[in-house]
């Protein structure tokens, strides 16, 4: 057999050095596209399931949280395995399914379980999120935010947690292959309403009141529109808190304002 291959290279060269120059050319074309790294990510077909909750111990977050979320995803196609993890306010679950299944059926199957799932967490314990498209060997790149030498009092930490989170992120976020950006560091800018508790007792006010104050006058309420001349004018009530100014503004009690206002008259 081997003494006849020679023999039909040796009489036709030419046909043998085509066939030569296309297999050396194959393997130019897939050394070129097959993925090599220093470190090959050989994680299986996982998507982990996400909750967060502020006020749940450990145990509460085992039983309340992570154990719905194992039972609705226990019965789904071409699932390997179910591990999870429960600490202090984070509930962390990792489905393992079949190589086959590729990598966006099985998020899809998730997302039609987490309703369910989430209808079985009592209110107010936490939503459970689907995590992004990556593997622990996904973090590719870190970067810190600061400023050039001569400008370090014109931003202060707080301004640069803005700027990453409003600008620099969302940049960074339309790049192609770019799966998520998460921010460490820095002051998140927020609002803190600090009550005198004996003050407002004697004003006959709530806590409560309070809450339902704020919370309803820091949102944005649609409405019709009218028709005139040709022109149509749309119709909105503008109600976000924008500064410390508009916190001042907001109204808790008509029945506490009269009250001080009869007092201020007598």
């Amino acid at each position: 057999m081997l003494n006849r291959i020679i023999n039909s290279s040796i009489k036709n060269k030419f046909i043998t050095i085509l066939i030569t120059i296309s297999i050396a050319g194959f393997g130019v074309f897939a050394l070129f596209q097959i993925p090599l790294g220093a470190v090959p990510d050989i994680t299986n077909n996982q998507v982990q399931v996400i909750t967060t909750s502020d006020n749940l111990s450990t145990q509460d977050v085992e039983q309340f949280i992570t154990y719905p979320v194992e039972l609705e995803m226990s019965n789904l196609p071409g699932v390997m395995e179910i591990r999870s993890i429960s600490k202090f306010g984070l509930s962390v679950v990792t489905i393992v399914f079949e190589d086959k299944m590729g990598t966006y059926l099985p998020r899809q199957l998730i997302a039609e379980k987490i309703k369910i799932a989430s209808a079985n967490i009592p209110e107010g314990f936490g939503t459970p999120e689907m995590g992004p498209i990556t593997t622990g060997l996904g973090e590719i790149y870190q970067y810190i935010l600061d400023t050039k030498p001569g400008y370090e009092d014109k931003y202060s930490i707080m301004e640069l947690r803005t700027i990453q989170d409003w600008i620099v992120k969302r940049q960074i976020s339309g790049i192609p292959g770019v799966v998520e950006v998460n921010t460490w560091g820095g002051y998140l800018k927020q609002y803190e309403v600090s009550i005198n508790p004996e003050r407002i007792k004697g004003l006959g006010i709530s806590l409560l009141e309070v809450f339902n104050a704020v919370s309803q006058n820091n949102s944005v309420a649609g409405g019709a529109y009218i028709e005139k001349q040709n022109q149509s004018y749309f119709i909105r009530g503008d109600g976000l808190v924008k500064s410390l100014e508009d916190i001042e503004n907001i109204v808790i009690s008509i029945l506490t304002i009269m009250f001080l206002y009869s007092l201020a008259k007598v």
